[in-house]
């Protein structure tokens, strides 16, 4: 048999998976919505200007990740690589501008040109929230609240959250300065990322991963120092908020996150199972700039990518979703007339929401059973000529074997 392979770094979902996708997403959905968050669906393409302005022309998602095209107008459009930026424009249809909270969650497919690599795809899937409109240390801390009550509904225990301050953007010119002077003086010992950098990102390089600069990262200096005492008091209102919500967090001074949109509090989660350098959720506070805005929204939020959600589930061993086979029926149908009645049978069955299959095709006693099987029946109805004239259905159990003979009547109204 020909195997198809989906592109690589893209998957077929099946069923059986599929069903694991839902429970993170409804999960989400209930617990969000505790917390005052409606959905929002945005396209899965925007202009690609609504990227470029919003995250940074110079970050490394718009440098080297986007899927970018022209469509027939020769407009450039680009698949959404994350969701904020698409969120950030359909809420500005809105009052937000004026100061009006908006809270929202979205989950779906995102696309970027990495590498493929485990929990990694090209085409992949994110769940988050954005809270904008309104600006408050208490929000930050509640978000990240938020997520960890989320991580905890779906079975993730032991997850480590890391905070940060990225501090106000007048914040970052002294304090810059001092971390580009200081690893001006090291680059040529660092990789080539870091040497590009310097000139373009400068906070990147503090989220560099590659040993050799992490030892020169571990002496740069407090750029802390250089923070206003209005961002120092910011972030010293969101911890006491974690502290009397008892969250436990890590002060990470190297966590910058990869976006340019960042200021004051900044947080990522990950979970021992995949290393401390595998980010299983993060977000933190925004400026974003989109195109035609000559002000910025402000916000927070966070995203967590469902398929590194799945895969700590499955290492911690949380139970797969299980199809509810209580509500699940087959029809054998003996004969031709059988086997059509039991198609109306059928659609009486489903309006009463429950789960019913059959053989539509003539088939035998023994291999309209083995289909039952496979369906994963609770209860199997059998008709013939003979029930059809009689008016009653043969009912059985499929986990103790019993079978009773029910009336037509009956059996409609007591399923």
């Amino acid at each position: 048999m020909a195997k198809f392979s989906p592109v690589p770094g893209t998957a077929d979902i099946f069923p059986e998976e599929s069903a694991g996708y839902k429970r993170i997403e409804n999960c989400g959905a209930e617990i969000f919505s505790r917390y005052g968050y409606g959905e929002l669906r945005t396209p899965i393409f925007e202009y690609t200007e609504v990227f470029q302005r919003g995250l940074g022309d110079q970050t490394e998602v718009v440098q080297k990740e986007m899927y970018t095209f022209e469509d027939r107008g020769g407009r450039s459009l680009t698949l959404r690589p994350e969701g904020t930026a698409g969120v950030m424009r359909a809420l500005l249809n809105t009052d937000v501008m004026n100061g009006v909270e908006q809270r929202v969650f979205y989950h779906g497919p995102m696309f970027r040109g990495e590498r493929p690599s485990a929990g990694r795809r090209r085409q992949f899937h994110q769940i988050g929230v954005e809270n904008v409109g309104k600006i408050a240390p208490e929000l930050d801390a509640e978000c990240i609240a938020m997520l960890s009550h989320f991580l905890e509904e779906i079975g993730l225990t032991d997850v480590t959250i890391k905070i940060n301050t990225r501090g106000i953007m007048s914040d970052r010119v002294e304090s810059g300065n001092a971390l580009r002077k200081y690893f001006s003086e090291h680059i040529d010992d660092m990789c080539d990322d870091c040497k590009n950098r310097l000139e373009k990102n400068i906070w990147r390089i503090l989220d560099c991963k590659q040993d050799n600069c992490r030892k020169i990262i571990a002496d740069a200096p407090d750029y802390l120092q250089f923070f206003s005492d209005e961002s120092k008091k910011y972030f010293e209102t969101v911890c006491k908020t974690l502290d009397m919500l008892k969250i436990k967090y890590e002060i990470d001074p190297l966590l910058v996150r990869g976006l340019d949109y960042y200021v004051h509090t900044v947080f990522e989660l990950s979970h021992h199972s995949l290393g401390e350098q595998i980010a299983i959720a993060g977000g933190g506070r925004y400026e974003l700039y989109l195109p035609g805005q000559n002000r910025p929204l402000q916000g927070v939020g966070f995203a967590a990518g469902i398929e590194r959600l799945m895969m700590v589930q499955e290492i911690l061993g949380v139970p797969k979703v299980q199809a509810d086979a209580e509500d699940k029926i087959f029809l054998v149908g003996l004969g031709d007339e059988a086997r059509i009645a039991n198609i109306e049978l059928a659609g009486i069955l489903r309006k009463k929401g429950l789960k019913v299959a059959l053989e539509v095709e003539p088939k035998s006693m023994k291999a309209q059973m083995r289909s039952a099987n496979n369906f994963g029946a609770a209860k199997v109805i059998i008709r013939g000529l003979d029930e059809l004239n009689a008016g009653t259905a043969a009912v059985k159990n499929m986990e103790n074997g019993e079978q009773q003979v029910v009336s037509y009547n009956d059996l409609i109204n007591n399923l």
